[in-house]
């Protein structure tokens, strides 16, 4: 029976990518000449460091910028509140992957309502959907691209036939 898993997960190597660049194109801005901002990248978190709340904010969205076009998902980050002193100002942003247990009750709920001749399972982090034939499979698929209110970007691997 073909089947297919539905994931949320994060390319490191992309995400390393962008804060380089972002890195790169903070040292060379001139509103941050002076400045000691950076970005510092621990497994998946994201660690911004500047001057003021304005800054972080310019520097956030040079982010999300750099991450868009290397095909990281806004819908992954989770920004934490800044914490701003006197002339620091640091955030915390945490890249999520995999999925939690509510969002996969959703896609479950979703798939079972739409009424297609296809099982979904929860496999962990990731949801196993198979069905009999494979037009019902990519049906599934469209269903879930077309649906806005899920927080985490979705994929879809390990199709079988």
């Amino acid at each position: 029976m073909p089947s297919f898993d539905i994931v949320s997960e994060l390319d490191k190597h992309e995400l390393t990518n962008a804060v380089d660049q972002a890195n790169k194109e903070v040292t060379t801005r001139f509103d941050f000449k002076g400045t000691d901002s950076s970005y510092e990248l621990k497994g998946t978190t994201v660690t911004v460091k500047t001057e003021s709340e304005f800054q972080l904010e310019q520097m956030y969205n040079i982010l999300v910028e750099k991450a868009n076009r290397r095909g990281i998902d806004v819908k992954c980050m989770e920004v934490k509140d800044p914490n701003i002193q006197l002339k620091t100002a640091t955030q915390v942003i945490e890249m999520r992957e995999g999925l939690d247990a509510a969002l996969s009750k959703k896609i479950i709920k979703a798939i079972k309502d739409s009424k297609l001749k296809v099982q979904a399972a929860n496999q962990g982090d990731s949801v196993r959907v198979t069905g009999k034939k494979r037009d019902d499979l990519q049906q599934v698929m469209q269903l879930l691209r077309g649906m806005e209110d899920l927080e985490m970007p979705l994929q879809f691997n390990n199709f079988r036939d």
